[in-house]
């Protein structure tokens, strides 16, 4: 497991009383940037086993007493944004495992200021909940598809439910959960030669499409970078079927995917390039696992307990102190590819993406 932070009170930038609670003071580091984004892990279960995220027998999943409870999340979110937080992404594992998804959704939606919310989910049991977690106030969705081959997608997940995720993007579309997005990892020799085929599905059902290069955070920790499709690579293979204009900057932010207009648009495809091209300078995100701890990187090498001190007693104040000094202490870069670069102990499903 990674390293609990001990908190010295002269790391963390001074707050006074006043300030406690006013998103006025923003969630910085010491390199200028300001949290705004949340991603809060709901579970760490999942009901895949993709091979490049953990072995085909699972993982040691969390007990329910480790986990935030409902009332713990809420209120740990509202914390974060009375603290400037603007955008919430649930995350899992998969976070439609979770009892209650639906309900923890109507009550961070009813949050004053309103975050966004969104989720990132398999969308293997989401066309049974898209109606229900639209009326309760979920803005959009990303949906981790791979392929669209049910043969490599079986190979890839180690499950037959090709179809079920088909019909999760649909209801989602249906709902208006949109845009709804597409996330999709290429890994060479496996699905890396179906990638323009999977464009080209996106595009025909209105879907946004992001492709991500595959980072070192698997639980089996076996990750080669040698087997990574690069972000360069997967234009050409995409420019072999379209005409891609890089979209300026300018409007980008913190945002990690790099957009391309497709042929004449107004269509786009994004390629984030965690590994070839970080885009740490402009990071916004925070992380909240499942079992209550604040990390300030997915690769961070240590977190901040917030659930014990929470279920101590701690006061909105002392919390506040706590995540604070998490993300005081964000290193400059996740340093993938250094010759110090140690992969987080904690794999993707139990970070929360």
């Amino acid at each position: 497991m990674p390293v609990p932070h001990s908190v010295d009170p002269d790391d963390i930038p001074p707050a006074t009383t006043e300030q406690v609670g006013m998103s006025s003071r923003p969630l910085a580091d010491t390199f200028g940037r300001v949290a705004t984004d949340l991603r809060v892990s709901l579970t760490d279960h999942c009901n895949l086993r993709c091979t490049y995220c953990m072995p085909a027998e699972g993982l040691p999943w969390m007990a329910r007493p480790q986990m935030l409870t409902d009332d713990e999340i809420v209120r740990l979110v509202r914390i974060f944004v009375e603290q400037g937080v603007t955008k919430v992404r649930l995350t899992g594992g998969e976070p439609l495992l979770r009892p209650g998804v639906v309900d923890v959704v109507r009550r961070l939606s009813a949050l004053t200021p309103r975050p966004h919310l969104a989720m990132t989910t398999n969308g293997v049991g989401l066309a049974a909940v898209a109606d229900d977690l639209a009326a309760a106030g979920l803005d959009r969705v990303n949906v981790s598809l791979d392929t669209i081959d049910p043969q490599t997608y079986r190979d890839l997940t180690r499950r037959d439910r090709f179809d079920r995720v088909v019909a999760g993007l649909a209801a989602a579309h249906d709902a208006g959960l949109r845009p709804v997005k597409v996330n999709a990892v290429a890994m060479r020799g496996v699905n890396d030669h179906g990638v323009l085929d999977l464009l080209n599905w996106c595009l025909e059902r209105n879907y946004e499409l992001r492709f991500i290069e595959q980072m070192p955070l698997d639980a089996q920790h076996s990750w080669n970078r040698t087997a990574m499709v690069s972000a360069a690579e997967l234009r050409a293979r995409l420019e072999q079927g379209h005409r891609l204009t890089p979209l300026p900057d300018a409007g980008r932010g913190s945002a990690p995917a790099e957009l391309f207009r497709i042929d004449d648009g107004p269509a786009t495809v994004g390629i984030i390039a965690s590994v070839t091209a970080p885009f740490c300078g402009a990071c916004d995100r925070v992380r909240l696992t499942a079992d209550g701890m604040v990390r300030n990187c997915l690769f961070a090498r240590g977190e901040v307990d917030v659930r014990g001190p929470m279920r101590s007693g701690a006061e909105d104040s002392e919390l506040i102190r706590l995540i604070r000094g998490e993300m005081w202490r964000k290193a400059r870069g996740h340093g993938i590819g250094a010759p110090d670069f140690t992969q987080p102990a904690r794999p993707m499903s139990a970070i929360g993406g």
